[in-house]
């Protein structure tokens, strides 16, 4: 189903992004029916997928908090589908802020946290990704969804989220949480204007010197239609795969794309020549 077991386990990931919301930027709605998340969920993995991330919350600029148990609604009906068709291997990720959905989705057959806050937002966050002994994504996010894009302020961008991202990773080890479980992501388009976007990525080796595996998840970003000349996000493919193989290049593990296919070509390729070099 996979193509992960013809690369490196050391190699670059590719993360496929199944939003199951009605108001998520690019795709919003698609997936509303568990059957119909199912099938493009496993298109995704016979495009080369290694790890499958579900949200039944949207983080997109402007976006409203959703309740655990709407949340719970959305996704726990997925993931218990998904783990009936695909080996207990391929991880599977929950896209949360709140320790209860989390654990639900774990209960449920979840492998992987992204939580957009931190661990900030919940206090038990950190706590549950010790007991379980899972994955945890820490990302950089300046304010709330609501809010965080209406004024973005920094005096030093890069050192401000690598300051962030290092004190997080010492919480969570803190909280039992062992180093290799530990991802760390810049947080692009969180908080942050398209300078800011740009100077992270061209800082990235920064992020990955703090000592902890990175994701990086500009799939489709505002800042890049600007770019691109307001381009429409669902054809923003081509511009994410550059970022991507900038990634690589960087040192970047883990890459959050809707597009698998490009991103998956984009990133094996740039591992070689990262390799060869």
């Amino acid at each position: 189903m996979s193509q992960a077991s013809q690369r490196t386990s050391d190699g670059p990931q590719i993360m496929a992004i199944l939003n199951l919301t009605p108001d998520s930027f690019s795709d919003g709605g698609q997936y509303r029916d568990p059957e119909q998340a199912v099938r493009h969920a496993l298109t995704m993995l016979a495009e080369g997928a290694d790890i499958l991330d579900l949200g039944g919350e949207s983080t997109r600029p402007g976006s409203k908090s959703v309740t655990p148990q709407e949340q719970e609604r959305r996704v726990l009906p997925v993931i218990r589908r998904l783990r009936e068709q695909i080996p207990e291997s391929v991880p599977m990720s929950i896209d949360t802020t709140s320790a209860r959905v989390a654990r639900a989705a774990l209960d449920a057959g979840a492998t992987w946290i992204n939580d957009t806050s931190a661990g900030l937002d919940d206090p038990q966050m950190l706590a549950l990704a010790a007991e379980r002994g899972v994955p945890i994504v820490l990302m950089h996010r300046q304010g709330i969804p609501e809010t965080m894009q209406q004024a973005p302020s920094y005096k030093d961008v890069v050192a401000e989220v690598c300051h962030h991202l290092a004190a997080r990773a010492q919480a969570a080890l803190a909280a039992g949480v062992e180093a290799d479980r530990i991802l760390l992501d810049p947080g692009i388009g969180f908080g942050k204007l398209a300078a800011h976007n740009l100077a992270l990525l061209a800082a990235l080796d920064r992020i990955v010197a703090l000592g902890f595996q990175v994701l990086l998840g500009t799939s489709r970003k505002g800042f890049m239609r600007a770019i691109c000349g307001g381009v429409e996000p669902t054809q923003l493919m081509p511009a994410t795969c550059a970022t991507t193989t900038l990634g690589v290049m960087s040192g970047v593990r883990v890459f959050r794309v809707h597009d698998v296919a490009g991103n998956r070509q984009a990133a094996d390729i740039a591992w070689a020549v990262r390799n060869a070099g």
